[in-house]
């Protein structure tokens, strides 16, 4: 359906290489490349991998890039600690390895607003730059200067500990300041699935337990707040368990009783949350079919 491809087109970025998975970098490699050509490549983002690991990523991706001819494959670099040489990296690989492979994302851990200014003072042409911003009490200031800077934020929504996961509050405020600035912005971390749930935080056995926030909790509540919505039924869209009660039809989707139109869906794609970073493609895809939505 239409409001479905206009929700979640190009919405997960592959981190296999993260927590909880953990994969090697042939395993991620041949994952992506397989999630290229499975019938839901639709929404798939990019490959995601910290800057550290480029030379490994072209030596086991280059049979499979260059089987995919002039479909590039885009790529999330996480930057080091030294945000000059990272920028560089990127500079350098896009270079050598464009246009069948290209860096067009990198992610900045930025605590202050001069990280981030040096940051986009430096960012090659063609890459669009997304900061991880702490919610302390410089954060109006980090959000505000993302504006000024035509930058994107990025909020960490969860990890394999319960307490590495944010409250619904802490996530509804980020998302109204990006939304109030008109930074746009992309989560990570803990969004394996489409409903909010309790479930393992790992793979392993012995696996601690908490509740995981739900990617379409996380995009719906996003697209309410958009439209002006109370903080109060924000709170519920973040915290609804119930899958029965979100409803696509091809022209809208629905919270309960609440619609949102395609127009309103494709405005909060394009000026709201661009993607989710997940270490599993697959998870989220069996989700849905279970939900009837895929």
């Amino acid at each position: 359906m239409e409001s479905v491809l206009g929700l979640l087109a190009g919405a997960v970025d592959y981190a296999g290489l993260f927590p909880p998975t953990g994969l090697t970098m042939s395993e991620a490699v041949i994952n992506y490349a397989t999630y290229r050509n499975s019938n839901y490549r639709w929404m798939l983002g990019r490959f995601v991998l910290s800057v550290a690991h480029l030379d490994d990523f072209i030596e086991k991706a280059g049979e499979f890039v260059s089987r995919d001819g002039d479909n590039a494959w885009r790529l999330s670099v996480i930057a080091g600690e030294d945000i000059v040489d990272t920028l560089r990296s990127v500079r350098n690989f896009n270079a050598v390895h464009g246009p069948s492979i290209v860096i067009d994302s990198v992610e900045v851990r930025a605590n202050t607003t001069s990280k981030i200014d040096n940051t986009m003072d430096g960012l090659p042409e063609g890459v669009t730059a997304y900061f991880e911003i702490g919610l302390g009490d410089n954060f109006s200031d980090l959000v505000c200067q993302l504006a000024l800077r035509g930058a994107g934020a990025k909020i960490r929504t969860g990890g394999v500990m319960p307490e590495t996961f944010p409250r619904t509050k802490a996530i509804i405020r980020f998302v109204r300041s990006c939304l109030a600035a008109n930074v746009p912005f992309k989560a990570t971390a803990g969004l394996h699935h489409p409903i909010r749930c309790y479930r393992p935080l790992t793979y392993a056995n012995n696996a601690p337990q908490g509740t995981m926030h739900g990617f379409l909790n996380l995009f719906l509540m996003t697209a309410f707040a958009r439209e002006g919505y109370r903080q109060s039924l924000l709170e519920e869209v973040m915290e609804e368990e119930f899958g029965e009660v979100f409803r696509f039809e091809n022209q809208a989707v629905f919270w309960r009783e609440h619609a949102l139109s395609l127009r309103q869906i494709e405005s909060l794609r394009l000026f709201g949350i661009q993607s989710f970073g997940s270490c599993s493609f697959d998870e989220p895809i069996a989700d849905l079919q279970k939900l009837g939505i895929l």
